[in-house]
């Protein structure tokens, strides 16, 4: 069993905000996988597919984001998943709108939700799915940042970033995180195609 934790707040205020690139991701895959969201067994939702023969768990943390930790804590104690085989989805403010980078373990930060998760489970060697969402903010605005929506300007690029956010998700299910890496950030680095042949070039790819 693989568990993906896509970090976010509950609730409508929230549902369309930066921090909750994560809960945006874990959406759009449950919907692709024709999968349902139901209550956990503890502080979180969950939707349970298999993806080429693997089990995987979705969870999205009703906690709120400061607290993700507490969900990933009672879902490795239920289900006996070691931090490596759980990959968190979070907002990046490093990473322009649009970047998704899969990293394998390390600090947090200076995620609050990451950081919950770090606590709560004694480790840092859990995978990070990082999906950029900018930083145009000034000092002492990132809070309000974070919680504020894309620009309508940036609807386009967000909802690539939630489909290459998908395709990553189920990369890593299939494959080492190692190898995972080396598959989504090369091709996030690869350059788009362009011109009239655009399309059909990227459905190839």
């Amino acid at each position: 069993m693989k568990v993906i934790l896509a970090l976010g707040n509950p609730g409508s205020r929230y549902a369309a905000t930066r921090h909750n690139i994560g809960w945006m991701v874990a959406d759009a895959l449950a919907e692709r996988l024709r999968l349902i969201f139901k209550p956990g067994k503890g502080e979180y939702y969950q939707a349970q597919g298999s993806w080429k023969g693997i089990d995987f768990l979705i969870v999205k943390p009703t906690t709120y984001m400061n607290n993700s930790g507490l969900a990933a804590a009672q879902i490795a104690e239920r289900l006996v998943v070691s931090p490596p085989e759980m990959l968190a989805i979070v907002d990046e403010i490093q990473f322009p709108v649009g970047r998704v980078q899969l990293k394998s373990s390390g600090s947090s930060g200076g995620h609050n939700g990451t950081e919950s998760i770090i606590y709560h489970l004694d480790s840092a060697d859990f995978p990070r799915l990082r999906c950029g969402i900018g930083s145009d903010f000034g000092p002492g605005e990132m809070a309000d940042y974070v919680l504020s929506p894309f620009r309508s300007d940036e609807a386009e690029t967000v909802a690539e970033m939630v489909s290459s956010g998908c395709e990553a998700a189920l990369i890593w299910i299939e494959e080492e995180t190692s190898r995972a890496m080396n598959l989504i950030n090369t091709a996030a680095k690869a350059p788009r195609p362009k011109g009239p042949d655009a399309e059909t070039s990227a459905g190839r790819s």
